[in-house]
């Protein structure tokens, strides 16, 4: 699919790449649009692919003296999902970080791809729009700062231009007397492309009940909510239109008003007035709009609540294992050019030098260039979750990652777990449980419950279900697959096994 990739090891490292190869080099990061795109013929004339996942920095979030959140080019959804900056100042863009694929999709997935990509049903973009949200381009050439509202050009056209990269993301933080949310409609609970989308900041006049440390507040004992009055509101609409649209109606009817049941209705319906849908394979037009008037006033219902962060956990399961931020790059991390190299790499404890298959997806070369076939392929989308692997301690779909990223990384496959002839407890708890049916997709059913046991040591029942959103099971065997899990988690409580 790429002729040449590169580990770039600082910012201007892979602008110079941009410079000198223009439309030919592609920055990647994630890569869960980009890889696809190329290998559906999408994105065509990219060459060289420019890894900046290397590069120490880009992956903060930090709320800076400017009183703007920032985002770095490397912040993945999960980063976002379980940030406590942005459940205090963003939990719009929190809420919808959230709602992007699975666990092991969010540990690969950036904001910035997903606002490069364009989308009009990509879900972070629309929260970004609402929070009023600029982006930082970067090239050799120099730097300039864009309105996310001015950014797109069209349908998955923005004003990029092929030598520039996206370096940071901006917003202003939400005050005190702020409320944000993000309602989505999918076809499915995870792993859902929008039907609809909406996401809305709701500016109360003082002096409105200030929002609690945490984004989370209880309305008052009588139930009816907190009322008050709207100083302005931004309302974003995502995947009805070409680009994410705002719903000025609605906002300029807001305006000045008391947030009671008769003015939520009527903004809710002037909403409808931005929306232009298509008919599709996941909706009809018309269902799209009323879909626009349903969630929006969900949303508005909801702020008025003060149960605007009710649609997240307090504490996302990632599948990263260790409590801390996944993928940190190294610092002393090299450039790696795919000509003539040997992928190093360390795959289940020791060290593998491979020479060739450098064009692949980590999927396919391990199966097919190291021996391993255990890690199976389903869709080769991201969508099954059966070619899940841990790449550097978190867990991944590995044919959405490109085995030259692995060069100089750990990889850990099913065939890790187990200790000599004694079983992982998971696999263990598999077998005793009948967890195991046709058995294709069993491998990344177990790696995904090994990371969530490392990660949770007494995972809830609704725990257990996150864990499992990127994973499909096409025998339908889910209450065995579950109950094994359980079962796992326990025997290693009580010490029965590892």
């Amino acid at each position: 699919m790429w002729h040449n990739y590169i580990n770039a090891t600082s910012i201007e490292e892979a602008l110079q790449v941009l410079a000198d190869l223009g439309p030919k080099a592609r920055i990647i990061a994630g890569g869960t649009d980009l890889l696809l795109e190329m290998e559906r013929g999408v994105r065509k004339g990219v060459e060289t692919l420019v890894d900046v996942t290397r590069i120490p920095g880009l992956n903060q979030i930090t709320l800076g003296g400017d009183g703007l959140v920032h985002l770095g080019a490397l912040v993945t959804h999960n980063h976002c999902a379980v940030s406590p900056l942005l459940r205090q100042y963003g939990l719009p863009l929190a809420l919808a970080a959230f709602e992007v694929g699975a666990p092991q999709i969010r540990n690969r997935g950036t904001v910035a791809g997903n606002v490069i990509t364009g989308s009009p049903a990509n879900d972070t973009i629309t929260p970004l729009m609402a929070l009023d949200a600029r982006v930082t381009l970067r090239s050799l050439r120099g730097e300039r700062v864009i309105p996310l509202s001015s950014f797109y050009i069209g349908i998955r056209r923005t004003v990029m231009q092929a030598d520039e990269m996206l370096t940071d993301i901006a917003f202003p933080a939400m005050n005190e007397y702020e409320r944000g949310i993000f309602v989505k409609l999918g076809l499915r609970k995870a792993q859902a492309i929008s039907v609809v989308h909406v996401a809305m900041v709701v500016t109360f006049t003082p002096p409105y009940p200030p929002r609690k440390q945490g984004g989370k507040d209880s309305p008052p004992a009588s139930g009816g909510g907190w009322g008050g009055v709207v100083q302005s509101a931004r309302i974003s609409l995502g995947a009805v239109t070409p680009v994410i649209v705002r719903a000025t109606g609605a906002e300029e009817f807001l305006a000045g008003k008391l947030l009671d049941e008769a003015t939520m209705l009527r903004a809710a319906e002037l909403a409808i007035e931005a929306a232009s849908p298509i008919d599709d394979v996941r909706s009809s037009a018309a269902y799209r709009r009323e879909m626009v008037r349903v969630c929006t006033l969900r949303g508005l219902r909801a702020i008025s609540r003060g149960q605007e962060a009710q649609g997240i956990p307090d504490k996302p399961v990632t599948l990263w294992g260790a409590e801390d931020y996944y993928g940190t790059p190294e610092a002393n991390g090299s450039a790696y050019h795919l000509e003539g190299s040997v992928i190093s790499t360390k795959i289940n404890g020791s060290v593998v030098e491979i020479v060739g298959g450098q064009e692949k997806t980590l999927l396919r070369w391990l199966r097919e260039n190291a021996g391993l076939i255990g890690t199976k392929e389903g869709c080769a989308e991201g969508e099954c979750g059966a070619c899940t692997v841990f790449l550097d301690g978190a867990a991944v779909m590995s044919c959405l990652v490109p085995v030259p990223r692995a060069h100089g990384a750990e990889i850990v496959t099913v065939e890790g777990l187990a200790q000599g002839d004694q079983l992982h407890a998971v696999q263990q708890a598999f077998v005793e449980e009948g967890a195991v049916q046709c058995g294709y997709c069993t491998p990344g059913f177990v790696m995904s419950a090994v990371k969530l046991l490392e990660e949770r040591g007494s995972p809830t029942a609704d725990e257990l279900r996150q864990a499992v959103t990127g994973n499909l099971c096409r025998c339908t065997g889910y209450y065995k697959i579950l109950s094994a899990m359980e079962k796992a988690a326990r025997m290693v409580r009580q010490g029965e096994m590892a």
